[in-house]
């Protein structure tokens, strides 16, 4: 599709622009005079008319938290009787992030002359706004319930950013914790080893094969620590770059879903991804091979959305999604059942809604669980790390007095 921005006289004889989509000019042309007689001015918008990209070089990054408050504040004032595009404004006006800013004034400018929201923030929020929040809107805006769509939305992405909020509370701990221990070994290496060293060597002692140990990584990392922050920043970027071909999102979808402990909680946060995006799809009133397609393009791990993506060519053919989610490899059993079980009963949407809480609720207890284990665990290394670096510093000290 092709979008075309014009200029025509409607019946009235007022004089208007306005955006419309078509395949080619002709059809572009057809549409118009529905609803105007009179054509003076049509063109092709071109791609690059992106205002994100073709005016700052860069586009910002629209989180779930951000993406929450947006459908809340647009529910709410639709609700009111606000129009779309006013709505947007307002939006636009309370937003301090300057480029989204921008892109939000450019939408409400296109909407208020007739072009759909949800096409408009298609072109000009492209990279921003993730798939589902922007079919959403279209399926919204087909069939009438765009009110409803934001108010589904508000709630789907609060549930996601309280997840987000839980994983980075839950990883904040064991992050401190190796961080301190990395500084307290970095202090011991360069500061107390080496005056022990430079004393014993007065001396004329000989050290203790733990401390000599010690002073052999102290002197390892003195000497090659340049290549061996290289190395890592090295081993970075490469298996970034690797993991975005398709190959290298294959073995990280893999890696994701073997590791020990996390990975039945990645199973269970793909799970609940696929049944709240689903949900919300549907509410919306997008047919399930629609929902299926867009579901497929926002999944994170990469064996799951190429299972949800096999299943869109299946339902084209007929088959109910309860059938076709039975092939899929990865997705856990209970939520195969349960689909198939909610299609059956024409309570596909709510049956989906209860499933990815079920399996929000799993990850997060499971997650709690990890937590509880790694806690010890932690205190166990740390326990015998300060204990190593303890004896390798106390010995010499021993031993010294028996050299002086």
């Amino acid at each position: 599709m092709t979008t075309y921005q014009y200029r025509a006289i409607d019946t009235d004889g007022k004089s208007i622009r306005g955006v419309v989509q078509a395949p080619d000019e002709y059809s572009a042309v057809q549409k118009i005079r529905q609803s105007c007689p009179i054509i003076t001015e049509i063109s092709a918008v071109k791609e690059s008319r992106n205002v994100l990209s073709m005016e700052f070089g860069g586009k910002p990054k629209v989180n779930a938290k951000m993406l929450s408050v947006i459908c809340s504040q647009f529910a709410v004032m639709l609700r009111s009787g606000m129009p779309v595009g006013r709505c947007i404004s307002m939006i636009a006006e309370q937003t301090e992030d300057k480029k989204l800013k921008k892109m939000l004034q450019e939408v409400a400018a296109e909407v208020e002359d007739g072009s759909s929201l949800a096409s408009s923030l298609e072109r000009n929020g492209k990279g921003v706004f993730p798939s589902t929040f922007i079919e959403t809107i279209r399926a919204g805006e087909q069939s009438g319930t765009i009110e409803n769509s934001f108010s589904k939305m508000q709630i789907y992405y609060e549930n996601a950013s309280k997840n987000q909020e839980k994983i980075k509370a839950a990883m904040t701990y064991p992050i401190f914790v190796v961080i301190v221990a990395i500084i307290v070994l970095i202090i011991i290496m360069a500061k107390v080893i080496p005056t022990l060293t430079s004393t014993f060597e007065s001396l004329g002692g000989n050290l203790p094969m733990m401390t000599q140990i010690t002073i052999a990584i102290s002197n390892f990392f003195a000497k090659w620590w340049g290549l061996f922050v290289i190395v890592i920043l090295a081993a970075v970027i490469g298996l970034s770059v690797y993991f975005r071909t398709d190959k290298g999102a294959l073995v990280k979808g893999k890696l994701q879903l073997r590791m020990p402990v996390m990975g039945k909680i990645n199973t269970a946060n793909s799970a609940a991804q696929f049944a709240d995006t689903m949900s919300v799809l549907l509410a919306s009133g997008l047919t399930v091979n629609n929902a299926v397609a867009v579901t497929a393009k926002v999944m994170d791990n990469e064996l799951f959305r190429r299972d949800v993506a096999a299943m869109q060519p299946k339902i084209e053919e007929g088959q109910p999604l309860g059938k076709c989610i039975e092939a899929s490899v990865y997705f856990p059993d209970n939520l195969k059942q349960m689909t198939a079980i909610g299609e059956e009963t024409g309570s596909l949407e709510d049956t989906l809604q209860t499933i990815g809480e079920y399996y929000n609720n799993e990850a997060d207890y499971r997650t709690k669980q990890a937590l509880a284990k790694l806690e010890p665990t932690l205190l166990i290394f740390l326990a015998f790390f300060a204990g190593f670096i303890v004896i390798s510093v106390y010995l010499p000290m021993f031993t010294m007095y028996n050299l002086m």
